[in-house]
Formats: structure tokens, sequence, C-alpha cells
């Protein structure tokens, strides 16, 4: 069992999205790769800012508006 993501968090990693959009680790990637959801590499590990992951919601959601 997961648990929610604390509000507290300025950045997620790759199985913290998952977890939150209910996606496959390829989909999440994926997303990365094609720039519709900006993240950041610090040494080697991949971050997602947690503003980034908003901004993709709310975009996917205007969109079907």
């Amino acid at each position: 069992m997961t648990t929610p993501l604390p509000p507290t968090h300025l950045a997620l990693t790759v199985p913290e999205v998952m977890t939150a959009l209910k996606l496959s680790r390829f989909k999440v990637y994926d997303l990365i790769r094609s720039r519709e959801l900006p993240s950041i590499t610090i040494g080697r590990a991949r971050r997602i800012p947690a503003e980034s992951l908003r901004t993709f919601m709310e975009t996917k959601l205007e969109e079907v508006a």
C-alpha cells in the first residue's frame, strides 16, 4: 500500500510520479523524453519538480475541457 505524497515535496522521483499518476515506468520516461513532463538530473538521479507535475496535470485537464 502506498501513502499519499506530502505536500512539502519539492521534487519527486520517477516511482513517486508513477504512483501518483498510476502509470508505468516506461510511460513516465516517455513523458520526460517528449518534454511533456519537465525533469532535472542531479548526478544520476532524475527528479520531477512537483510544480511540473501540477502544471502537466492542469494542462491535460484543460485539453479535455
